[in-house]
């Protein structure tokens, strides 16, 4: 019985032993190396200073005292308040309002009452609050109006520019439609996003401001605490500041003898319902090619469609393509390719060190019932890089894995190694089992 209690004990103690040193190889074969821990987060770049605008809803609907327990305005102020203390140094910001100063009945009037309370620049906060604090829900809801004034008044720079939008209704100055307007601003290749806050939205407020958001590649929050707007709003801030790569706007060509020559990059354009753009890149010997494209569905669009990239030589010769398609559920959809020039062996150094001259053709499916506008076009996003190529004709990025090769070795070896040390431990178990 004694020797049956030990036999157990010490097979215990080398099952964890083997468990911990099977855990330990499988941390030190998965642990990223400290070249690659240090490594920069690629799409962050310096720029100019970044400049967000608060666009505030003063409508005499934000008398309504059902958040909290206090108005609607009254939380917006607070939230303002505290959200004014955290804006990061480098940040310009600025305060416009709509529906604050005309509590008249003259459409024509009220459609126009949109007025920039604090100008987009180095925060004073003592001044910013003062402003803020004077603020009484007086008129009606521009937002179209207050969307095109905003979008001047972040003009200028290189930075990220951002409007965050807070409101309790939709827009009560139609035709002029807010969606529209957020169309027109993203198509004016600004890079300029509008977020988008509900005060308890109802139904039809949640779409309208969705659909700003989404034409501007924004976001749509739903508020219903003053805690909630106050997190929001300073998240869209801090978000704001930071460092990213900012598209190059540019315009693709109806035939690849007249497209724009594109480096490496990020690059946006506007490309219409079922339109084909063309557009150059030069890939030297021994380098690949990799390029992605995604298109957004910034409005209400049919069911069932793709985007086709696709690259051939300056003859119309194919060389390779990618391709996507969607069925409604996703509002963008993306694809990519790859290409490898192999190094060329040739005595005039000239012809070694030729370019070649790949043409990048981006296609899309989309189509859209008859009372959606179709201009401006559909928003595109190309990123075009240039890297060392293959050494090999056979090495395909390393079997298409690209530098996810390492994990699939790493759980090779994880497996090898796991099913060697449990058939160790069974085998020493029965071997005790028959012993015993």
């Amino acid at each position: 019985m004694i020797t049956r209690t030990i036999t157990k004990r010490i097979s215990r103690r080398r099952l964890a032993a083997g468990v911990c040193g099977l855990l330990a190889a499988m941390a030190v074969t998965l642990s990223p190396t400290p070249a690659a821990a240090g490594e920069p987060t690629p799409g962050t770049a310096p720029g100019a200073a970044p400049k967000v605008e608060l666009t505030l809803d003063v409508s005499g609907s934000m008398r309504a005292r059902d958040i909290d327990g206090q108005s609607r305005m009254a939380a917006a102020k607070q939230a303002f308040n505290e959200v004014l203390d955290a804006v990061p140094k480098d940040v310009q910001l600025g305060i416009r309002t709509l529906g604050a100063t005309y509590p008249g009945n003259d459409r024509q009037v009220g459609c126009t009452d949109t007025k920039l309370l604090y100008p987009v620049g180095p925060l004073d906060r003592n001044e910013a609050k003062t402003a803020v604090a004077t603020l009484v829900p007086t008129g009606w809801t521009p937002i179209g109006p207050a969307l095109q004034a905003a979008a001047k008044d972040l003009k200028g720079g290189d930075g990220q520019r951002r409007i965050v939008l807070i409101t309790d209704g939709e827009d009560t100055c139609q035709p002029l439609d807010p969606c529209q307007v957020a169309r027109d601003i993203a198509a004016q290749g600004i890079h300029l996003t509008v977020d988008t806050l509900g005060l308890l939205p109802d139904a039809k407020t949640r779409s309208q401001l969705s659909c700003i958001a989404e034409a501007t590649g924004g976001t749509y929050t739903s508020i219903q605490h003053t805690d909630q707007l106050r997190d929001r709003v300073h998240q869209l801030v801090d978000r704001t500041a930071r460092r990213v790569t900012t598209p190059v706007a540019t315009q693709g060509a109806a035939q690849c003898a007249t497209a724009p020559e594109l480096k490496p990059g990020l690059y946006s354009d506007r490309e219409k319902f079922a339109e084909h753009r063309w557009y150059r890149v030069d890939v030297k010997p021994g380098q690949e090619l990799r390029a992605s494209v995604s298109i957004g569905a910034d409005r209400a669009v049919n069911d069932d469609y793709g985007v086709l990239l696709r690259a051939s030589s300056v003859h119309g010769r194919e060389i390779v393509r990618g391709a996507e398609a969607g069925d409604g559920r996703t509002d963008v959809i993306s694809t990519g390719l790859r290409y490898a020039k192999s190094e060329v062996d040739a005595s005039d150094d000239a012809t070694k060190d030729a370019a070649e001259t790949v043409c990048l053709q981006v296609s899309n499916s989309f189509s859209a019932g008859p009372s959606v506008k179709t201009e401006p076009g559909l928003p595109v996003e190309l990123a075009v890089d240039l890297v060392d190529g293959p050494h090999d004709a056979s090495d395909v990025a390393s079997f298409g894995l690209g530098r996810g090769w390492w994990l699939l070795g790493a759980l090779l070896l994880a497996g090898f190694v796991g099913g060697v040390v449990w058939g160790w431990i069974s085998r020493w178990r029965i071997t005790v089992w028959r012993t015993n």
